[in-house]
């Protein structure tokens, strides 16, 4: 993820301090430093990097603070909280309201990803249950329809456009009327792609406005676009009234802090921000969340809320699974549903970055294997789910030519399935020692764990620091967890949201 290189930078300054035995003046302002220096690098404005700086030494003067405080820290709270003020404008962004038409109407530089951002935003809102459809009001780009009307077809959302009409202001207006005359609640205008430069495209993006009176202004920034991005955000801000801001590409740049940089130009909130070419890549965005995953802290609370979106009911699961555990059964049937409930969560890199020490991390080939692992249980009988005896080389050929794959990766998930059961079993046995009924993570063999981890994603372990960084992990988990009100990340209670 963009500003993964950052955040690791950050990170490290911060633990650099916690090395030195006294903190004083002169260890605050060497870490100050290279902070400074890893967001310069990431372009963003040198004016927020200078206010950064002077911010925390105002918040926090190491030399007068009293001798039992927490210097530390205070420091890395200080530097959090600076972060965190950078990307917060302190205003609340337009909330769609269901059972009326909500006009949003998307804005920004040419190849900045808007038409595909329209349709995850509307994807996005269809999943929580509004009526969505798009407009797409681009007669400027040659296939800028084409691409809407591909779009929307695979998102099942309607569509409207036109080949002939060449005045996108008279398009966008009967299109926003077409969809509010068939009750629908959420209707996106797509526009062209403009820049500072060109004062008819702006007039153009102005009559646009004026026409279909959106109720909120999305500009969607590029984060590869650098310090440009002040600039440009200056000028839309100045024509129309920009709402929110979307930031796209953070998966493809080595950069970005330019445009995280440009909300204060535009005044408005980020609200979304898009990690992926998928429908599925596009999140919500929330701004301690996002720092606590960049400076490798992970998003527990983000996790839970992912959880509940995509209706990954926990509850419902546990009871049963909770009877075959105990009776010492945990068969590929169960692994299927473990998988099934992670893979609905979205891209399993995004999942596994809001773990601490997760961040940084290619979890690609991990996800593709995933998906081959359910390949290979598709092509099993109800017979075999429900196995849990070693399988005959025979069945093992016979799954990896039904699903398409090697007899070898078969048994690769095998291996895996065996693995997972002895870790669930072993947990159910300290579980029942410790009268529990219920599943904790927290109680897991970490050897076992770490074997499981290593399957996965063999630069795991060794990025988290070998066994001893893996108990760390999980014992910064189960911090978050209390502070959500104990809730569990594996087969136990129900998920708990932000607090």
């Amino acid at each position: 993820m963009v500003l993964a290189d950052l955040g690791s930078k950050v990170a490290l300054a911060l633990r650099k301090m916690t090395q030195a035995t006294v903190i004083d003046q002169t260890v605050m302002n060497e870490m100050l430093s290279e902070i400074c220096k890893a967001l310069l690098q990431a372009d963003v404005n040198v004016a927020q990097v200078k206010h950064l700086r002077e911010q925390v030494k105002r918040n926090v003067d190491v030399e007068a603070l009293a001798g039992g405080l927490n210097k530390r820290k205070m420091l890395e709270q200080a530097v959090c909280n600076e972060l965190c003020a950078m990307l917060d404008p302190g205003k609340e962004p337009y909330q769609p309201k269901k059972k009326q038409p909500n006009v949003i109407m998307f804005v920004g530089l040419q190849g900045c990803g808007k038409t595909t951002t329209c349709t995850k935003y509307a994807y996005m809102y269809k999943r929580k249950g509004f009526k969505c459809a798009l407009v797409c009001a681009d007669t400027f780009r040659a296939g800028a329809f084409d691409q809407l009307k591909q779009n929307a077809t695979k998102a099942k959302i309607p569509f409207y456009g036109s080949y002939t009409e060449t005045d996108p202001a008279q398009i966008a207006a009967e299109g926003v009327q077409k969809f509010k005359d068939e009750g629908y609640e959420i209707i996106i205008v797509d526009t062209s792609g403009r820049h500072m430069q060109e004062e008819a495209l702006f007039e153009e993006m102005e009559q646009v406005a004026q026409l279909t009176q959106p109720d909120d202004v999305v500009f969607v920034m590029d984060s590869s676009i650098g310090q440009a991005a002040h600039e440009q955000a200056t000028a839309f801000k100045s024509k129309v009234a920009v709402g929110s801001v979307i930031i796209t590409k953070l998966d493809g740049h080595a950069k970005g802090g330019g445009a995280l940089s440009a909300v204060a130009a535009t005044g408005a909130p980020i609200t979304n921000i898009g990690t992926g070419e998928h429908i599925e890549d596009f999140e919500e965005f929330e701004v301690k969340s996002f720092v606590s995953r960049m400076l490798g802290k992970g998003n527990i609370a983000g996790l839970m809320e992912k959880m509940k979106a995509a209706d990954v009911d926990l509850e419902k699961q546990a009871p049963e699974m909770m009877k075959r555990l105990q009776s010492g059964q945990w068969t590929l049937r169960d692994m299927r549903e473990q998988f099934q409930a992670v893979l609905k969560m979205g891209p399993l890199g995004n999942i596994m970055n809001q773990f601490p020490g997760m961040s940084g991390l290619d979890f690609h080939e991990s996800g593709v294997r995933i998906k081959k692992w359910m390949t290979m249980m598709d092509s099993m009988t109800e017979a075999e789910l429900d196995e849990t005896k070693s399988f005959a080389p025979s069945r093992i050929v016979r799954i990896a030519r039904g699903s398409g794959h090697h007899p070898q990766e078969v048994v690769e998930l095998l291996e895996q399935f065996k693995l997972m059961q002895t870790t669930m079993q072993k947990t159910m046995k300290k579980n029942k020692k410790m009268g529990k009924g219920q599943m904790d993570l927290h109680n897991m063999d970490a050897a076992t764990v770490a074997q499981m981890m290593h399957k996965m994603n063999p630069q795991m372990l060794a990025h988290l620091g070998g066994q001893q960084g893996l108990e760390q992990m999980m014992a910064e988990m189960e911090k978050e967890e209390k502070k959500l009100g104990g809730a569990k990340l594996l087969g136990g209670g129900k998920p708990a949201g932000r607090r």
